[in-house]
């Protein structure tokens, strides 16, 4: 599996990402249950807009020593309730000093249906606390590229939206230093997303 998506992250990686790797794919022990490292990608600071319809940069306002990021819609029938809910009860998996320096984004890659409404019901489902980001399709595809998240344009439904199933599904790790230096797929458990938070918060 790691070596599966290690192969897919360095699809994704285009342009200066290009050169990006996996030292837990070469076999190396970095210390985690199932992140995966790789040369740190540059987080990009063009804003998006959160629930409360206030604009919202992954640099300029994540001001806590972690954030988690995900990219996926509230129709989503499987992949991204299942990687919610996982990041939802890892949040209650730490201890109350780790969970002060811990955010978790979810940005939507289905804006025509994830309002800002939408988006707050959606999430207050798993953590009430948990950031939503809406925009503009193109602007969040944009958002997404330079961290090897693809988000797909996908075919218009009838209902006005789009099928959007084609988005990639791994959760984002940014640091205090805004670069995201590590990934986890969509089937990391709660218990091992609750472990690597603990080693990434305390390295060093």
């Amino acid at each position: 599996m790691r070596r599966t998506f290690a192969a897919l992250v360095a699809v994704l990686c285009i342009g200066p990402l290009a050169a990006c790797g996996s030292s837990a794919a070469d076999g190396d022990d970095d210390g985690y249950r199932a992140g995966q490292t790789h040369q740190p990608y540059e987080v990009p600071a063009t804003p998006l807009t959160d629930t409360d319809d206030q604009p919202y940069s992954l640099v300029e306002d994540t001001d806590k020593d972690l954030t988690l990021v995900f990219f996926g819609y509230s129709h989503c029938p499987d992949i991204c309730q299942i990687v919610m809910s996982n990041l939802s009860s890892a949040m209650t998996r730490l201890d109350e000093a780790d969970r002060e320096r811990v955010d978790v984004v979810f940005v939507t890659t289905d804006p025509a249906r994830d309002t800002p409404e939408v988006l707050r019901r959606y999430l207050d489902a798993f953590d009430a606390s948990f950031v939503g980001l809406t925009g503009d399709l193109d602007t969040i595809a944009a958002v997404g590229k330079p961290l090897a998240v693809h988000v797909g344009a996908g075919d218009k439904l009838p209902s006005g939206g789009r099928d959007v199933s084609s988005h990639s599904s791994q959760v984002t790790a940014i640091t205090a230093d805004d670069t995201s230096p590590l990934l986890w797929t969509q089937d990391t458990s709660s218990a091992d997303f609750a472990a690597d938070i603990h080693t990434l918060l305390n390295e060093g």
